[in-house]
């Protein structure tokens, strides 16, 4: 054989095993165990409307970043359960995600009704354990694998009603007296206490602070005791059943403070937003993201369009606006730990959190020490000019205006509460 030739074959010798080698790790890539990440979540029940957006929104993070190569190289599975918005079925849900599926990961569902039966079970296995809207479940535990994206800040219990009682601090006169109602339940009696401090805070007096069974049907007598007292400002803080139920009896019993609403749980679900159209005029809420200028993030816009027609076509929330953003973003975080620390150690993982700012579809997210941001973006709205229950009017601006902080906010407080009415 020629040098020319034997220099040819060896050439198509290495050829052939560098195809072969080639061939081999792509193989690997595509049967690579994939990374499992379990978690219940509200598909039935009174929170399935957002629950159910919250998963389209998770499973479009899981295709992204499987499009994208996955997280180490290997694919992305979701495990989940539904919890049917009932307490009671989370400890066996996740008991069977670790024991039973081997999930590598976990993450909450949706609520922090659903987060609280979840904790002694992370806490007892020292997994980290991301938090999709739970308020103030991490005040008794202090866990420091415990991560929150729902933007309430330092003081999560009091973030929901700040810029409900700064505003009504703000009007001239200024209003005197308050009642304060909500569910027997975990969100509500979180928000209550914070409402409470900024009740002292601003000099109000309170005439009502009641709550009322979480299986409530009929909310007049509850109305009715508070509009015998006059109160200038109503504070609730309810879930939507109850939220929606609060808002009916109200207008049918002609309750009309100068300032009403608080921490309202789903008036921002497509749902109820066209279920009760016009009847949410007035009504001040807190907010997480609606679609006014001032919230535009880097991304998020993106994020919609994927999630929109996703969710048409499951027959789910069909905006997306309250839930399904934040959901996504919480997955973000989670990957982007993944990756940061090549690998799957908790202990890691949330040390990383912990330490690094993360750029997500909601805003930048930085972590304090208890799991909660670092500083709070809860926003105060209003529902203004909805005409009629067509769902088209909510993809525009203007119809849930930020009137709180300054730093976000897209229009003024219409005052008082009858005003905003006509």
């Amino acid at each position: 054989m020629t040098r020319f030739r034997l220099l040819a074959a060896l050439s198509l010798a290495i050829c052939v095993v560098a195809g072969f080698t080639l061939a081999s790790l792509g193989d690997v890539g595509a049967q690579a165990k994939p990374i499992k990440i379990g978690f219940g979540m509200a598909l039935t029940g009174g929170l399935a409307g957002n629950g159910q957006g919250a998963l389209v929104a998770m499973q479009i993070w899981k295709d992204d970043v499987n499009k994208a190569g996955g997280l180490l190289g290997r694919p992305v599975e979701l495990v989940y359960y539904d919890d049917q918005t009932n307490p009671a079925t989370v400890p066996g849900i996740y008991t069977k995600l670790l024991d039973v599926d081997k999930v590598d990961l976990v993450v909450s569902g949706y609520g922090t009704n659903l987060i609280a039966p979840a904790m002694p079970i992370m806490i007892e296995r020292k997994l980290l354990f991301m938090g999709l809207f739970g308020l103030g479940n991490n005040q008794k535990h202090k866990y420091s694998r415990y991560f929150q994206i729902a933007p309430n800040g330092p003081d999560p219990a009091g973030s929901f009603s700040e810029g409900f009682f700064e505003l009504a601090a703000k009007q001239n006169p200024k209003p005197k007296t308050v009642a304060l109602v909500g569910a027997d339940a975990e969100f509500p009696q979180n928000a209550l206490v914070g409402a409470r401090e900024h009740v002292k805070h601003h000099g109000f007096q309170t005439v009502y602070d009641k709550t009322y069974p979480p299986n409530t049907v009929d909310y007049t007598p509850i109305v009715r005791a508070i509009k015998s007292l006059n109160p200038d400002v109503v504070f609730v803080a309810s879930y939507p059943p109850d939220s929606t139920g609060m808002i009916l009896a109200a207008q049918e019993v002609g309750l009309e403070p100068k300032l009403f609403g608080g921490g309202m749980v789903g008036l921002h679900f497509t749902a109820l937003l066209t279920k009760l159209g016009p009847r949410l005029n007035g009504i001040v809420d807190y907010g997480f993201w609606v679609p006014e200028p001032t919230m535009k993030f880097p991304g998020v816009d993106d994020f919609l369009k994927k999630y929109q027609p996703a969710a048409q076509k499951a027959g789910v929330d069909p905006l997306g606006f309250y839930l399904p953003p934040w959901a996504y973003a919480m997955m973000q975080v989670l990957g982007k730990a993944v990756e940061g620390t090549k690998g799957l150690d908790h202990q890691k993982l949330a040390d990383y959190i912990h330490a690094n700012q993360f750029d997500t579809v909601v805003g930048k997210v930085k972590f304090g020490p208890d799991g909660e941001w670092a500083q709070h973006q809860t926003v105060t709205i209003q529902f203004q000019n909805i005409k009629g229950g067509d769902v088209e009017q909510f993809r525009q601006a203007g119809k849930q205006v930020v009137i709180w902080p300054d730093k976000f906010k897209s229009g003024n407080l219409i005052y008082p509460y009858s005003a905003a009415r006509k």
